[in-house]
Order: C-alpha cells, then structure tokens, then sequence
C-alpha cells in the first residue's frame, strides 16, 4: 500500500504581525462516478472471458502474473499464509491466523486497541509478499499489517520496529492502511470509490475483481463489436481496433498503460481526460529529496515512473514491453539478456565488469539499477539505469551501486576502484547539479540555471530544478528564473513553475499568470487557480475574468473528489480558507485530524479558523496541542506570538519569537517580525540583525526591504536606506506604497 505525506505552510495577517497562506497541492486516489444503475455505454467493460476465445495464449499468460493475482476472494486455492492456528508476534501485538467454517480469520488488536476476531475477504497480492483485507463498517476494507513473506513462507510486519498505536493514522484499521483510498484502483479493473464525504462512507464499485485485460487495454464492448461485426469482416480497419496499448504500441502509449499504477503520483478527478498529455489527468511525483535522494535516485516508495523518466534510455525511446513481457510481467529475456538485445556483448564481459562471470558483480542490474527493500521484502530496482558514482558519494553521501554490494568498504574505496578500472574522469551527468541545486542556497541557483538551460537535462529533472529554484533562500532574482519557465513546452516543468510562485509575492508573477490559467493542460490550470485564489487579491480575480472562473471549477473538482483521504480533507480545509468559508474550512480540518491526529500543520490552519471567528480562546488551545505534538516545529512558535500579538501578552510574543529563531526557523517573517518589536523599543543596532537574516532568506521581500529603508530613516541615515529602496524599485516599480519614500530619496 502507498500513502504520501504533504506538507503546508498556513499563517495569517496580524497588527504587526504577518501569516502567509500556501498549500501542496499533490494528492493521490481517484473519484469515481456512480457505477450504481448506469447504463451500458458504446464502449462498456466486458470482461477478460469475453477475451479468450481470440486472445488465448494472452490470456493464459495474464493467469500467471502478479496482475492476475493482484486481488482474490480468500480461498484455500488462494491464501498463501499459515491460518492453521498459527500466531505471530511482534511490535507489541501478538495475531493468531485461523480458519472456521472454511473461512480464514486473523484475531488482532483492533482499532479500539483490544484484540478482534476479523475475517479475511480478500487475498491482497502474491509475490513476494501477500497481504489480507478485512470488511469494515462504511464500505470499508483495511489491510492488516500482518503480512505473509511469500518467499520464506513466515509471517512478518512490513514496518519492522515500529509500534503504532491503535488510533494512529498508520494503524492497520486506520486511513493510513485503507484500501479504498490507498490501494484500490491499482489492484481492481475500472474501480470506481465512490466516497461519500458527508457520512464519510464508500460504495466502492469495479468491472473486474483483479487487474485484467481491461485493466491496461481499455474497455472491450467497442473492440469485440468491431471485430465480429461488417466493417472489419469486409476489411475496414481502425489503428488499434478500439482498443488502449495494442501490440507494438508507442513508448507513450505504453507509458500512458503502465504510469497510473507503477508511479507516485496524484490523481487529478475521477473525470479521466485520457488524452495523450498524462497531466491531464495526473500529477507525477518529481525526484525532489523529499522522496527521493538529492541525485534523484529512489528512496522512498516511486514505483519507477519518476525514475524511467531520468534514464538515458527513456530518452532513445525505450519502452516498457522491450523489457518485460506485458502479459507475465516477466523480463522477456533472464540475467543479462534483456540488455544484451540492444547492448554489445562487451559489456557482459569481465573486461567491463571487473567481476567474474556469473556473479552477483557481472550482472548489468545490479550497477545499473541498484535495489532496495520496499515492503518489508518486497526487492525493487531504481530505473534510472545511471552509472555508479561513489565519486559522489564521497563528495555529497549520496548512495552508489558499489556499495550497495561492498557495504563494508568505504566509498572512497569504491571510488579509487572505479577510477583505477575506467581511469580518473567521468562523464557528466546531472546529478552533478542536481545535488548542489537541491540545498536552495546562494550557491544553488547557478546549478539549478544550468540544469534548466541545458537541453540535454531530462525534462523531469528540469521539473525538479525549477521547483528548487523556487525555493532558493538568498539567490540572486531567482523568480526571474521560475517565471521564465511558464511556457516551457513539458506540462511537468510548467506546473512545477507555476505552484513555485506560491513562494513569491503576487507582484512578481500576476502579469504572466493569465496564460497559465487557460493552458493546454489541466494540471497547470489548476495549479494557476490555487495560486490566484491564495493570493487574496480581489482585484487580481476581477481582472481575470472567465479563465479564472473556469480553472477554479476545475480546482474545486480537484480538491473535493479526495475528501477521503486524511490530507485531502486538509487540501479542502486550505481551500475553503481562501474562499473566506470558514465553517467549511474548520469541519475539513477536524475531519482530517480525525483520520489522522498527527498532522500538526492542521492545527495551525484549524487555529487560525478560530481566530478569524473570533475564539483565541479555542485557537490558543490548538496552538498548544501542535506544540505538545511536535515542540521543535518553529511555525508553531510563530503562530503562537502571533496570536499572543493580538491577546496584548507582549512578553509572550517575544518569548515565542526567540523559541522560533531558537529552533534555527527558515521564516523571514519571523525575524521581520522580532524586529519590529525591537525598533519599537528604539534598538536599532539589535533591530537591524533581525531584518538582515530575514533579508538572507528573502532578498526582494518588500516588507523587509521597506522596513530597513524606514529604520535608517529614523536613524537620519539615507545612505544606508538607499540600496534597499533600490530593491524595492527594481522588484516593484509600480507599486504606489513606496513612492513617497523613492521621493523622499531623490529616486523619481
């Protein structure tokens, strides 16, 4: 099963002191239609029986592979785990797996932290790992975390170490482990979820049980008529015979079949574009470190599509079925043979490898796509296909193939293995950049510039530069470099530009944000929408007219059809915030702290809700639970003083002030702030540090800019205030605020 954390940032506007407002906006899961009395269409699911009769050896095939496999009713024929009263213990809870009345149960701690007899329904997987579903109340179905290694044929936790309590968002009964939202739609043919918000309930509905032909061909009813009616008996013929992926499809094609399950990704609605343009429809993770390492090798959980993507042999035009079987899933050709169809036979040589032939060192997968445990034991190999840098890993700590195998030698020892084999230079690649740039700092930004420029940078790797760029702590104009990328001819690095204004003032960007909002693409126009909306700027919306209109319908769709998921309740509650509902906005984020009590920067949203309905008394006591949660997250310092501001404890602000900057916070508005206490108290010198630490992390910050140029004014020191009423000028020319001050300086 996967999940995704998302991260937000939710301040607001105080006397003194300022929140910001912004919001992640990648999700995941899909919204149906209602399946519930609808009527066949021209091109309706029909099944991988009505496939047989043309289509045998597929079909024979497809019955031995993990997708055949993917979801099963429970039966002697297809539970793999031990139930003859076998127990298991481990991470403080202790199963025991049974069988009555030809059934198969688990008795396991169960939400209420007791222990249940639970049934299992449903066979979940195969190899290497196979997990079990239980039926809930409210169309549920959860995963146990109790899951039998198919390999070793014991029973294990796929969180080794871990003991998660019983109301924790990760608790096998919890949203965490559902699989509705989680799990579904990768594991069923034409799932539709079908999740009601308001009883916060499913009618989860599906064609086929498993992942069948359909699945990854399309619907059929279309296909079968075709070829058993007139037009193709009298020779008529229709490229790809009404069907998705048909044999010797294109690499994109492909890509389109395979990318919804073998990715990280958001899904955007459960109203599928199915265009040629995957962002129509979806929001594929980029190799950021938040899931990945700084040179864009996997970390986390990726599911290969993010990885593919960066790969030398993505951009020749290799595609899924060169490698794999696409009815087994099976490489086409065992060891190195798959490579060897388009490789020379130099490379399965020791003179290459420097590793005996038929060893672990001699096989290409092992240097070039390196693996690692997903799962508790489920082996994955990074698609990257790159060549091993311990010379990197030297520099930068970021993993290397070698070591991978020689893990009780030093990464230096790999290196001066390599070099001594293949001599001291390498060829350049990315990751050189990639690692630098993903630091966002003064030093990033010429890295991230490079990458963008350079032509030869995979497109999602540019993704990934501009979202870094973005987020540059003390660069040189880096929305200069964002902006530019708005009319990028990749989907992924224009959306990638337009969610990375978020991080800038409305100013810098509202001129170019109109073409965003009727871009080809919707995942662009939606981000656009979330920017506009989160600027709070009537004036802005009026100008917008109709194309604004129209993607925050699409916004609205994106942000409501996920409601099931834990921080997509979240998402709605930002959502709402924006849209000044604020009853709305306070119901979402108790629901997702309901699904998952973890999520602090809930609380900080769901306090400033209170606030703004006038209960501090109510967002104080929030403000205290987030730091009773989590004590080392300076945000919920700055709130604190923030609120503090408005209750008149001015001892209170200052001391949750310093705890912030004490926690080392990366928010200028709280060093903006702290110095705005200390101006009022006449300690200019004092003053003066706090506003240049928060200029480091924001150079062309108008606010900090400003005040700087008023407190040398105060000073009877114009010099000094001139070079920051320059800024102000260069960033923001029009701007009527600061006129007075330009003319005071003798700069009209």
């Amino acid at each position: 099963m996967r999940w995704m954390h998302h991260k937000k940032t939710v301040l607001v506007l105080s006397s003194i002191l300022l929140f910001f407002l912004g919001s992640l906006i990648i999700v995941r899961c899909s919204q149906p239609d209602k399946k519930s009395g609808e009527k066949r269409t021209a091109n309706d699911y029909v099944g991988d029986a009505a496939c047989i009769s043309c289509h045998k050896s597929e079909h024979d095939q497809w019955q031995l592979s993990d997708h055949f496999k993917a979801m099963q009713p429970a039966n002697d024929s297809t539970v793999l785990g031990n139930f003859n009263n076998a127990s298991f213990s481990a991470d403080g809870v202790t199963s025991r797996f049974f069988k009555k009345d030809g059934k198969f149960f688990i008795n396991t701690e169960g939400p209420d932290g007791k222990q249940h007899d639970y049934e299992i329904k449903y066979t979940f997987g195969y190899y290497p790992l196979q997990q079990y579903l239980v039926e809930f109340d409210r169309g549920r179905m959860q995963a146990t975390r109790q899951s039998w290694n198919s390999k070793d044929k014991n029973w294990f936790h796929q969180y080794a170490g871990q003991k998660i309590a019983a109301n924790d968002w990760l608790h096998w009964t919890g949203n965490g482990q559902n699989w509705n939202t989680m799990c579904a739609e990768c594991h069923s043919t034409n799932l539709k979820k079908n999740y009601n918000t308001e009883t916060d309930s499913y009618n989860t509905t599906y064609s086929v049980l498993t992942v069948s032909c359909e699945a990854c061909h399309g619907p059929a009813k279309q296909h079968i008529d075709y070829i058993n009616g007139g037009d193709y008996k009298q020779g008529t013929r229709q490229a790809g015979s009404y069907l998705r992926a048909p044999k010797n499809s294109s690499q994109l094609a492909q890509i389109q079949t395979c990318f919804p399950c073998h990715a990280r990704k958001g899904n955007i609605s459960s109203n599928l574009k199915n265009s040629n343009e995957i962002m129509d429809d979806y929001i594929p993770e980029i190799p950021s470190t938040e899931f990945f390492h700084a040179d864009g090798q996997a970390d986390d959980e990726d599911y290969t599509y993010t990885s593919f993507l960066q790969s030398k042999m993505y951009k020749h035009g290799v595609k899924c079925s060169n490698c794999h079987n696409p009815h087994t899933g099976k490489l086409l050709i065992a060891g190195n043979g798959a490579c060897l169809q388009c490789h020379d036979k130099k490379y399965d040589a020791p003179t290459h490898t420097f590793h005996a032939v038929n060893t672990a060192g001699a096989e290409c997968k092992n240097c070039h796509m390196p693996g690692k445990f997903y799962m508790g034991n489920d082996w994955r190999h990074d698609h990257t296909f790159r060549v091993p840098r311990p010379d990197l890993s030297v520099k930068y700590g970021t993993p290397n193939a070698c070591n991978n195998c020689h893990a009780n030698q030093s990464a230096a020892w790999a290196e001066t293995a390599v070099n001594k084999w293949y001599g001291p230079t390498r060829a350049y690649h990315f990751a050189e950049d990639l690692i630098p740039g993903s630091k966002m700092d003064a030093g990033s930004q010429a890295h991230l510039i490079k990458l963008i420029q350079d032509t030869a940078t995979p497109p999602i790797i540019q993704a990934t530069a501009v979202h870094y760029l973005s987020g540059v702590q003390g660069g040189e104009n880096p929305v200069a470099g964002v902006l530019r990328e708005l009319h990028n001819k990749d989907a992924q690095v224009r959306y990638r530009a337009v969610t990375g204004l978020n991080n800038f003032a409305p100013a810098l960007w509202r001129d170019a944000i109109q073409d965003m909002l009727t871009d080809k693409v919707r995942a662009v126009r939606i981000a656009a929408a979330n920017l506009v909306l989160g600027a709070n700027d009537a004036d802005l919306i009026a100008g917008l007219g109709a194309a604004y209109t129209n993607a925050l319908a699409e916004l609205n769709d994106h942000v409501l059809y996920q409601t099931d998921f834990a921080s997509g309740n979240i998402m709605a509650a930002d959502y709402y915030l924006k849209l000044k509902n604020y009853d709305k906005a306070e119901s979402f984020y108790l629901k997702g702290l309901q699904k998952d009590n973890q999520m602090n920067y809930a609380r900080l949203n769901l306090s400033t809700v209170y606030n703004i309905k006038g209960n501090n008394e109510a967002a104080l006591k929030t403000l205290e639970e987030a730091a009773r949660v989590d004590p080392k997250n300076d945000r919920i310092y700055f709130n604190l003083a923030l609120l503090y501001n408005e209750l008149n404890q001015p001892g209170n602000v200052e001391k949750s002030l310093k705890k912030a900057i004490e926690l080392k916070t990366s928010n200028p508005r709280v060093y903006y702030n702290y110095a705005i206490l200390l101006q009022q108290r006449q300690q200019y010198k004092e003053a003066e540090q706090q506003y240049l630490k928060a200029l480091q992390l924001a150079p062309s910050d108008a606010d900090i800019n400003y005040a700087l140029c008023v407190l040398h004014l105060q000073q009877q020191n114009p010099a000094a205030a001139r070079p920051y009423a320059e800024t102000l000028k260069r960033y923001y020319p029009g701007d009527q605020r600061f006129l007075q001050l330009w003319q005071q300086l003798g700069m009209l």
